[in-house]
């Protein structure tokens, strides 16, 4: 082999040792680029995923929904100057089932009238709930693991609808388990006095005698007022610490479904 020919031999090896090390050199560095998007990334994707998974997947417009512990900032409402004469009798059908929506400024209470139970209780309440006698009106009292009260047109715990009515106390034992809805009364006025005030049972009411008329039991939404308990004043039994006001309250009604026989 001539000298020239040995020359260029070497050359394209010294060539082809550069260009395998540039390649050499090229992978090293992709590998780099992509060990540390990696150590980025992947803690950055499992934050993800469990937002994703904690979320519950819902993709839908949160903007408007509150916090599940919160209720509104509203203003405490003005008195109303509304009352009524008693209803003149009942005139409910004991034959179907009256549910009572309560939307409340911290949420929605759903309640089952005892048409059939008590009937005279329920016709009250009916009777003022669709002359929308409870429409704006605040809870007066949260009473710290016992109840929240409503009902009064003064906007506090003596007004009335400008009439009282007799209505029906419990038969059964214990009178006012959790859930139960009853009228409020003073202790000077006979038991079954049914005005417009109502409490909701969040707590322990043995202490409770049967004096009081039941009207219904909550369906939905105790927590919602238990929410309204818990902004009972330091004393544990007051007016709320913030306004909690009775937007609306409907009435519906339904035919009673019996199984065939």
């Amino acid at each position: 082999m001539s000298k020239q020919s040995k020359r260029e031999r070497q050359r394209q090896n010294r060539e082809a040792r550069r260009e395998y090390e540039e390649r050499l050199t090229r992978r090293r560095k992709t590998w780099r680029t992509v060990r540390t998007f990696a150590i980025i990334a992947v803690p950055i994707l499992a934050i993800g995923i469990v937002l994703s998974v904690t979320s519950g997947g819902d993709d839908s417009d949160t903007s408007t929904k509150s916090a599940p512990n919160q209720c509104q900032d509203v203003k405490a409402p003005p008195p109303k100057d509304e009352s009524f004469p008693a209803p003149p009798e009942v005139t409910i059908d004991a034959t179907k089932a009256y549910t009572a929506t309560i939307d409340t400024t911290c949420g929605t209470v759903e309640m089952a009238l005892f048409s059939r139970e008590y009937p005279v209780s329920a016709n009250n309440f009916v009777f003022l709930a669709q002359q929308g006698f409870y429409d704006d009106l605040a809870f007066v009292r949260a009473a710290k693991g016992f109840v929240v009260q409503a009902g009064s047109p003064t906007q506090s715990n003596d007004g009335g609808p400008g009439y009282t009515v007799q209505g029906e106390v419990p038969a059964t034992q214990p009178a006012y388990p959790a859930g139960t809805v009853a009228w409020a009364k003073t202790g000077s006025e006979p038991p079954g006095t049914i005005g417009s005030q109502f409490f909701i049972v969040t707590g322990d009411a043995t202490q409770l005698g049967p004096d009081y008329a039941v009207l219904g039991t909550v369906t939905k939404g105790l927590d919602v007022a238990k929410k309204i308990e818990k902004l009972a004043p330091a004393s544990g039994d007051g007016p709320p610490t913030k306004p909690v006001v009775m937007q609306q309250v409907t009435i519906a009604v339904e035919d009673v479904v019996t199984p065939s026989t």
